[in-house]
């Protein structure tokens, strides 16, 4: 009998955790000096001096996952309310029916099916780009994943539709205010000056994603066998019984329901884009509108209460997952290795002709994602630092803040101290190890590209 290999992928985690403690006892401890500006903590440029050394023993070890929960409690507080809001909608009816009417409507014609993956993942990497759409996917993972299975396709194709759509543009932004705006504001340039080279970066980006999944899809639906998670989606058509296509027959309350869920997305997407509303704000409005869901579905208290404590307990195992991946980033900052880290990469990239120290940019902030899996948060830590940097190399800030945009964006997608990416595979029920395999090809292409775009941007001294 042929034995398999597996990873649990808390066991991964949990040793990464302790790789990075005993780094502490390693590496020299250093800190740069910070300021405050606008409500941001932002990297004094220069300001690096070693510190005395905080070494993180078996009990900072021991705490850091406790700790680990506190740091992420608004995106594991977000991740209950999807899972309940979600379960809400599944006992209303309301999921069931629109899948079921998505799903006529893209199989009576081949070239309408063809359409789902390209028009899907467009609108989200324009909500990535735009706004700077991350966080919000995970409301979208539950229903693309049956809608997805019910079309021929796989798990993996129903999480990186909202998922890597939304990643894709977030990576190659053009206006995203999260990482273009701080970026810029930080090398005093006109807010989302570049516009024209930016337009092109995000649409060759968005079309090879969207290339990508769409040969993915299709190997899928002509071979259900070459899916990495054929056996849980075999368990997950039985279950949802998606295997066949029927007219949908919809109720006034599925109408009813879905205006409601409509309405609330579109309220979302003004709070964000216009009120700057982060993970509570919209934590309130989904919860809102899956109570007002549960009302039109005439679901009694009882129902509800118990749709909300399933849907929730679904999520536990995704929790434990985050708060383990942040524990990683508070060894290394608590150890005071980080900005040592940061000070050794500055150093090196200093020493580079200028084409070569902007490709180095972009691979630096690849590994530094590694720790700091956030696009602001890299941005205020990372850009003082490298924008006088680039001043004194012959590298432009447009070109520095590009490369930092490939740097902090493409590895978000398979690192496991990425709390978005961790959510998403762990709603999808996929193995950390079986999509990091899957997602790496698409990471070469990805570096690869990356690379070749920022040539031109140099020749041309953007």
């Amino acid at each position: 009998m042929k034995s398999t290999f597996s990873i649990n992928i808390y066991g991964l985690i949990f040793s990464i955790m302790l790789v990075m403690a005993a780094l502490t006892y390693l590496l020299p401890a250093g800190q740069y000096r910070t300021e405050e500006r606008d409500g941001r903590v932002y990297t004094v440029a220069g300001s690096y001096e070693q510190v005395p050394a905080n070494p993180q023993g078996i009990g900072a070890v021991l705490m850091a996952p406790a700790k680990g929960f506190e740091k992420c409690a608004d995106i594991i507080v977000f991740i209950f309310i999807t899972g309940a809001v979600f379960t809400i909608l599944e006992r209303t009816g309301t999921v069931n029916a629109f899948i079921i009417g998505t799903s006529y409507f893209f199989s009576r014609k081949e070239k309408l099916k063809k359409l789902f993956i390209p028009v899907s993942m467009l609108l989200f990497s324009l909500g990535g780009s735009v706004f700077g759409m991350e966080e919000e996917t995970l409301i979208f993972i539950p229903l693309f994943i049956p809608l997805a299975l019910s079309l021929g396709y796989d798990s993996v194709v129903g999480v990186s539709i909202p998922f890597l759509g939304a990643w894709v543009g977030f990576g190659s932004a053009f206006m995203n205010p999260f990482t273009v705006g701080i970026s810029q504001g930080i090398a005093q340039l006109p807010l989302y000056s570049g516009m024209g080279y930016r337009l092109i970066v995000w649409s060759i980006c968005t079309l090879t994603v969207i290339g990508f999944m769409m040969w993915y899809g299709e190997k899928v639906r002509k071979n259900p066998q070459k899916s990495i998670t054929y056996e849980a989606d075999q368990e997950r058509r039985r279950n949802l019984q998606l295997d066949r296509f029927e007219k949908p027959e919809f109720k006034p309350a599925h109408i009813w329901i879905a205006t409601v869920f409509a309405a609330a997305m579109a309220i979302l997407v003004y709070g964000v884009a216009k009120k700057g509303w982060y993970i509570f704000e919209i934590s309130g409005v989904f919860l809102g509108a899956g109570l007002i869901c549960a009302i039109i579905g005439r679901l009694k208290l009882n129902q509800t209460t118990d749709a909300i404590i399933d849907g929730a307990r679904s999520m536990v195992s995704v929790a434990v997952m985050l708060a383990l991946a942040r524990a990683i980033v508070l060894i290394a900052k608590d150890g005071c290795i980080l900005d040592t880290v940061l000070n050794s990469i500055v150093q090196a990239i200093g020493q580079l002709h200028p084409l070569l120290a902007a490709e180095g940019m972009f691979w630096a902030h690849s590994f530094i994602n590694f720790f700091v899996a956030s696009g602001s948060g890299q941005a205020v830590l990372t850009m003082p630092v490298m924008i006088p940097l680039s001043d004194l190399i012959g590298v432009s800030p447009q070109l520095s803040i590009l490369a930092y945009q490939f740097g902090e964006g493409w590895t978000n997608a398979i690192i496991p101290t990425a709390p978005v990416t961790m959510a998403a595979i762990g709603m999808a029920g996929i193995p950390w190890l079986k999509w990091a395999k899957w997602n790496f090809p698409l990471q070469i292409i990805l570096a690869v590209l990356s690379m070749l775009l920022l040539i031109p941007a140099y020749l041309m001294h953007w």
